[in-house]
């Protein structure tokens, strides 16, 4: 890919994750936007270049299983990295899976390796 990625989008509604996972991330050279709900990431999706998303799966609003269905249909070959300690086993999930609690050089090192992977 030419030029600049795009942005990470992280989409996290606890403050006490998304703000310093946002600076940790920034601070490792990624171009960092955040959203606290799948409402907030859908403006982000459509006004941005996203080079991958890192999503809670458990959120209030608009998240859980119609936001991973969402994922799914609207946003096909995205780079998507969920991140749950609720996660349904028996939900059908297309995305690679980062169980919490996490560190963020976990987090870091698996999104690396998401990139650097194919199309």
């Amino acid at each position: 890919m030419a030029g600049k990625i795009g942005s990470i989008l992280v989409v996290e509604d606890e403050d006490s994750i998304r703000i310093p996972l946002k600076e940790y991330l920034t601070k490792a050279g990624f171009s960092v936007l955040v959203a606290s709900d799948g409402v907030g990431a859908i403006k982000h999706i459509l006004d941005y270049s996203i080079a991958a998303i890192v999503t809670d799966y458990r959120m209030d609003i608009l998240g859980g299983d119609y936001w991973v269905r969402f994922l799914e249909r609207f946003c096909p070959g995205q780079k998507i990295l969920l991140t749950s300690g609720f996660l349904k086993s028996e939900l059908k999930n297309p995305f690679a899976v980062l169980a919490k609690p996490y560190t963020f050089q976990e987090l870091e090192a698996q999104l690396r390796e998401m990139l650097d992977s194919g199309h």
